[in-house]
């Protein structure tokens, strides 16, 4: 690897991470920098997943006012997250990686119509669905696990719909569901299959530094905004997989 290359992969790491504290789908940026570099599709998807873990974490704490108050949610949701992202790291080492290439962009566009949706609350007043939630980040959690591009525009809008909530706040729930999804995936990748551990490294700096300077950013945007950042960010992202 040539200095060029490591600084490279060091700022994608660094979009990667602020991308994914305010959105999600940093993978789809550090992802091809890795392929463009001559690694395998899949030591290349292994390192990235295990070199943004830091990164996942560097953003739960960025976000750690918005998670006032929402420790038990976040932690039973993330059981679902956990198994799933388990599952998902079985199938991406047992399966070609060509297995979700039809599903995922109409999935993320599905995702992203979802954020649209303004949801009413019901003649009980506003009413949460906590079980929807966790079947949500299971479901998610098996896609986190398998490669992830667009995960947090995904869980996001299942939060949405779920919960009457500041948006904000959901993102910091968010954060920790993808943070546990990607660190499951990690730890089972580390043990069976090849981690290009300098690659990992240079994303793991680049990304914790990128999500404190994402979640300083993304902590200042009101609730419309932000909703029409994922929206933006998945439809891209949704195109982006369309056409490659």
């Amino acid at each position: 690897m040539t200095p060029l290359e490591a600084l490279a992969i060091a700022a994608a790491g660094f979009v990667a991470g602020g991308v994914n504290t305010i959105v999600g789908s940093g993978s789809l940026l550090t992802f091809p920098t890795l392929l463009a570099f001559g690694y395998p599709p899949v030591t290349a998807n292994v390192s990235n997943n295990v070199g943004l873990v830091s990164g996942n974490v560097s953003g739960v704490y960025g976000y750690r006012a918005e998670l006032r108050g929402q420790h038990r949610r976040a932690a039973t949701l993330a059981i679902g997250s956990l198994l799933g992202a388990a599952g998902g790291a079985t199938l991406l080492l047992a399966l070609p990686s060509s297995v979700f290439d039809d599903v995922v962009p109409l999935l993320i566009l599905v995702a992203c119509a979802l954020m649209l949706v303004r949801r009413r609350p019901s003649a009980q007043g506003a009413v949460d669905h906590p079980r929807a939630a966790l079947a949500g980040s299971f479901l998610t959690g098996i896609y986190g696990g398998y490669f992830g591009a667009a995960q947090g525009v995904i869980m996001l809008s299942i939060l949405r719909l779920c919960f009457h909530e500041d948006m904000q706040r959901l993102n910091a729930v968010k954060n920790v569901l993808a943070g546990v999804a990607n660190c499951t995936a990690a730890l089972i990748f580390v043990f069976a299959a090849h981690v290009a551990w300098d690659v990992a490294l240079l994303l793991a700096v680049g990304s914790t530094l990128g999500a404190q300077v994402g979640a300083k950013l993304g902590r200042r945007l009101p609730d419309g905004v932000l909703r029409w950042t994922v929206v933006s960010v998945g439809t891209t992202v949704a195109v982006i997989l369309f056409v490659t």
